[in-house]
């Protein structure tokens, strides 16, 4: 087969070219877009999955689907010990700018400009250490900073005044202003806390503002820690692999546009090697394609491409998080894999690693901790940990053989 022609994309965050098995989701982010725009009373939204599942591509979808309702957006990715003010500011930022480009009036752009301004510069000189975007100037040099308003330090009351002035902005053209916020797990405790309160009080207003997270599968639990209301104040989306005829669609149908076809057999032995997860639909369907000598793709073709793909995956998508492990992190990883064999690597004990290692579960605390921070495992449930990356455990028992 021609491999300029091959039709999959096996990227972190990049679109496949058919998004399968999300039409729900779109479906009902349309109908939130236009009831908010309407003044009409609805939830913001978080998605949360396993690492390779889609969640940015389908924040990244959601978010086309305001830029197409011409909504200001604004997008941020939550990093570990990073304050939460200033990527928020550089996003309403980019919503703001989208806003005043039709908007009639400059003066009122240019005070909630004053206003963004406002809030951005109350970002500690520690927080502002590696980030490139200086507030003082990107909004732009001649936009004074607003006193009184967005300025007063406490993170929650200031998002609540910022909100409050750029959706009005958005109000005024009858639209509304989506942030999109993705790694949304690696937001602290105290600041998840601080936007759910401003999101719970923009939501009491009526303003037409809305904010979509996406995060790992504890996201959920991560908020309601944070703010006991938090459950009723999003609606929680779990993104999880695709079923059967899902993952066949996400391979015919680019397929199709090149007049390819699969075998039944083909499509089999694809889903059990994928078990239906779309970054691993791409991949193996990207290195299927460059083997196959013709169409239909048969199940040889299939089996003969296998292995390149696992190789790959073993150092890109495994063995580059394995890699960023300390030893005695890897030792902990090891003994979750052992342990969830006979489970289908799902949730352990911390009870039994420390068992298994035959060491006291409190001396343990620093690698789960360290594992956690970097995003490899997860808690979801008091005395339990799993991977964030589906097929880990299995990846790291074949590193033994």
């Amino acid at each position: 087969m021609d491999p300029v022609r091959n039709p999959y994309a096996p990227g972190a965050g990049q679109r496949p070219p058919e998004l399968a098995g999300r039409d729900r989701e779109l479906q009902q982010f349309e109908v939130t877009l236009e009831r908010v725009a309407a003044g009409r009373p609805e939830r913001s939204m978080v998605l949360s999955g396993l690492r390779g599942v889609g969640k940015t591509v389908l924040l990244n979808a959601l978010r086309s689907q305001a830029v197409k309702r011409a909504w200001g957006t604004g997008k941020l990715e939550a990093r570990p010990e990073q304050s939460l003010r200033l990527p928020l500011a550089q996003a309403v930022h980019a919503a703001v700018r989208e806003l005043g480009h039709r908007h009639r009036d400059p003066d009122r752009v240019d005070a909630v400009a004053g206003v963004l301004k406002a809030f951005a510069l109350r970002t500690t000189l520690e927080d502002r250490k590696g980030v490139r975007w200086q507030p003082a100037t990107s909004i732009g040099a001649d936009v004074p900073a607003t006193r009184g308003r967005a300025d007063s330090g406490d993170l929650e009351l200031d998002m609540i005044e910022l909100f409050t002035d750029v959706a009005d902005l958005a109000r005024d053209l009858g639209v509304g202003v989506g942030i999109f916020i993705d790694e949304m797990q690696d937001i602290s405790t105290a600041e998840l806390a601080a936007l759910c309160g401003a999101c719970h009080e923009i939501s009491q207003q009526g303003a037409p503002l809305v904010v979509v997270g996406a995060g790992l599968p504890h996201l959920p639990v991560a908020l309601a820690t944070s703010k006991s209301y938090a459950e009723r104040l999003f609606r929680y989306v779990v993104v999880d692999r695709l079923p059967r005829l899902m993952a066949d669609r996400a391979l015919l149908v680019p397929a199709g546009t090149e007049e390819v076809d699969y075998e039944p057999d083909a499509l089999d032995e694809l889903y059990r090697l994928t078990d239906g997860y779309p970054y691993f639909v791409q991949a193996y369907g990207k290195v299927t394609w460059d083997a196959a000598v013709a169409s239909p793709i048969r199940v040889v073709d299939v089996q003969v491409a296998a292995p390149e793909a696992e190789r790959e995956l073993a150092v890109g998508f495994f063995g580059a998080r394995y890699d960023r492990a300390t030893p005695a992190e890897r030792d902990y990883m090891r003994t979750m894999a052992d342990l969830g064999a006979d489970n289908d690597d799902g949730a352990v004990t911390t009870a039994d690693i420390a068992g298994a290692l035959g060491r006291k579960p409190q001396s343990l605390s620093p690698a789960r901790d360290g594992l956690i921070k970097k995003g490899l495992v997860y808690s979801s449930e008091r005395g339990t940990v799993a991977f964030t990356v589906p097929h880990f455990g299995k990846f790291l028992r074949a590193q033994r053989t």
